[in-house]
């Protein structure tokens, strides 16, 4: 309950910004109570006495104050048209007034809520950019992607439907509770009968609540559930070509239905205790409508109490069951949110691992070396980098070679800050860059993969991405370096052709080209090139391994490759094992020294050698 009360106190601090709107929403809110506490009703006195042709009397055991005596005596004093036409303009503005504040309410306490809505997936998306590749490793992107639509949206009834219940509904039962107060003093009803009726009104209240607290659970697994169904949309999406390659699309069909049937079933289970509610509470205020009137028929027999009193009484207190047995039904709205709720600030509170130091300072462009001094790293418990130790010279081309699962792509990322050292240091000209800002840092870094992600773009912008004040002619220069403008120039608009989802409107090769000419077009002095030819035909390979040649010139450049063909002519290779570097020259003394380097590379060239 404790945990509940923090996670909807900072679920509502969301509000904060907002309060503006939800303070306008409350006076509407306030005036729209007062109004429907003042019920037509009250004029069916006055529209009796007008059929009759009689005055409006009050009945001698009434207690009536001094006003209501005065304000009786002058509608008797009126002539009826007159007091007709009074009425029935008074009905019109009454109706019209009571519908416009309940209008503008429901409005803004709905538009609070989606700006609310809003913020938190601003907020979640802001964490999501700041978070390590170590979380992304972790967290599957379809799950990730359903906190920030599915659960969010789930917040939002928190605000639109829950608070606005939450603050209009003890309004109107103040508003009906102050006329229960009035019949009572003006009726002279026995309190020991108010008291004993107003006690048993957290009764109706108690159903809800039990049902509430397990439909939290069932919504957390609502919510898990409706994550394996994006995750798998989003891997047969992505991977329809090998789904239809290996006519996997009845499995995949049967294994989404299994899904949609879990997710359903739980949808079932907690649709059925949310409208089990309302039933429970009419029957329990049908519990309470039983005992109320067996104490009152007591009453009535002891002589205590009269009929006519306490039919006025009764009608007043049913006006407050509406709100009551209302917030029955907000609690298990409000246990849906929170459920929403944990999930959104698990990512909200979830540690940055990568992050920059308070008052690090910019980092000046390479102009020495880069070195890794006793690197360590591991991802869980076993270390996949063991006591790492390099010195790369500015210009230097280092190759970085070893069986798959060595830690080769691991070192790499960790030059970029994709994930810090467990042990160990780098520096770049001396300073280590846990002491820099990230921008200073990943703005001297180009990175060219093997599944250089395209975003659903033009040509230009994804060659100038990170870039707003681009100019086309760099553009075209960059393209030209990395032997792209030519085909480029063949596409349907050219350099404002929109490639597609991750590029998927132009082939791998075409793709490795583009990715290459936004590195040159950064113009970055440390490339980091990950295997970015291993995927492409003969001639693709030609036109990529081109532009790359001329990519590397001037530059310092890290080189993982499957093909060792590619690595001749670098500086250095450096040959890993099982996280350790045991080796490192150029390709003629690794040959000649044989070891794990010549293994490797015999067993790709065994006819040439």
């Amino acid at each position: 309950m404790k945990q509940d009360i923090r996670d909807y106190k900072r679920l509502i601090g969301f509000v904060k910004p907002h309060l503006w709107v939800l303070a306008l929403a409350f006076i509407f809110m306030l005036i729209y109570s007062v109004l429907n506490g003042l019920s037509p009703t009250a004029l069916i006195p006055v529209v009796d006495n007008i059929m009759r042709g009689s005055e409006i009397t009050i009945p001698s055991h009434v207690k009536a104050p001094l006003f209501i005596t005065l304000l009786i005596d002058k509608i008797n004093a009126l002539p009826t048209m007159r007091l007709v036409t009074i009425l029935l303009v008074g009905a019109l503005i009454y109706f019209l007034l009571r519908n416009l504040f309940d209008f503008f309410h429901v409005y803004l306490m709905n538009d609070v809520s989606q700006r609310v809505v809003k913020d938190i997936k601003d907020a979640i998306y802001e964490k999501l950019l700041r978070l390590s590749m170590y979380f992304y490793s972790k967290n599957p992107t379809a799950k990730l992607m359903s906190r920030i639509t599915y659960d969010a949206s789930i917040v939002r009834d928190s605000i639109s439907t829950g608070l606005l219940d939450l603050i209009l509904r003890p309004l109107e039962i103040i508003s009906h509770f102050t006329v229960v107060v009035c019949v009572v003093i003006f009726f002279g009803i026995p309190l020991r009968f108010i008291f004993t009726s107003i006690i048993l009104f957290p009764c109706i209240l108690l159903p809800a609540v039990i049902i509430s607290r397990r439909l939290r659970k069932i919504t957390t697994e609502t919510q898990e559930k409706m994550g394996d169904i994006n995750m798998t949309l989003f891997e047969i999406i992505t991977g329809m070509r090998i789904v239809k390659a290996f006519s996997m699309q009845k499995y995949e069909y049967n294994k989404f239905k299994n899904q949609n049937i879990g997710f359903y079933k739980l949808a079932m289970k907690a649709v059925k205790r949310i409208n089990a509610i309302g039933p429970i509470n009419e029957f329990t205020s049908a519990i309470y409508f039983v005992i109320v009137m067996y104490l009152a028929y007591r009453q009535i027999i002891a002589g205590t109490l009269s009929w006519g009193s306490f039919v006025v009484f009764l009608s007043s207190i049913l006006l407050m069951l509406k709100p009551v047995k209302r917030l029955g039904k907000v609690y298990a709205v409000l246990q849906q949110s929170l459920a929403a709720a944990t999930r959104i600030f698990e990512i909200l509170d979830t540690e940055e691992s990568i992050s920059e130091k308070e008052g690090a300072r910019e980092l000046a462009i390479l102009s020495r070396h880069v070195s890794l001094e006793g690197i360590w790293f591991k991802y869980d418990k076993d270390y996949v980098l063991k006591d790492v130790n390099l010195d790369i010279k500015k210009g230097e081309i280092v190759a970085i070679v070893g069986l798959s699962g060595t830690g080769k792509t691991t070192l790499i990322n960790l030059i970029p800050r994709f994930y810090d050292p467990s042990k160990g240091s780098i520096r770049i000209d001396d300073i280590d860059l846990r002491d820099v800002t990230l921008e200073s840092l990943r703005n001297q870094i180009g990175i060219v993969t093997q599944e250089m992600l395209l975003f659903n773009d033009t040509v230009t912008v994804n060659i100038a991405y990170g870039d707003k004040n681009y100019s086309r002619e760099n553009i075209i220069k960059a393209a030209k370096v990395a032997n792209a403008h030519d085909f480029i120039m063949g596409l349907p608009l050219q350099y404002d052709t929109v490639v597609g989802e991750r590029g998927f409107k132009i082939s791998g090769g075409e793709r490795q080209r583009l990715a290459i000419a936004r590195a040159i077009f950064k113009n970055p002095p440390i490339l980091i090139l990950d295997e970015a030819t291993s995927q492409l035909d003969t001639e693709s390979e030609r036109y990529v391994q081109e532009a790359i040649d001329r990519l590397m010139k001037g530059r310092t450049v890290f080189v993982i490759a499957h093909r060792l063909s590619t690595i001749k002519h670098t500086t250095r290779i450096v040959v890993l094992d099982k996280g350790k570097i045991i080796d490192t020259g150029t390709h003629r003394e690794l040959m000649e020294r044989g070891g794990l380097y010549r293994r490797l590379y015999d067993m790709q060239f065994r006819d040439e050698y």
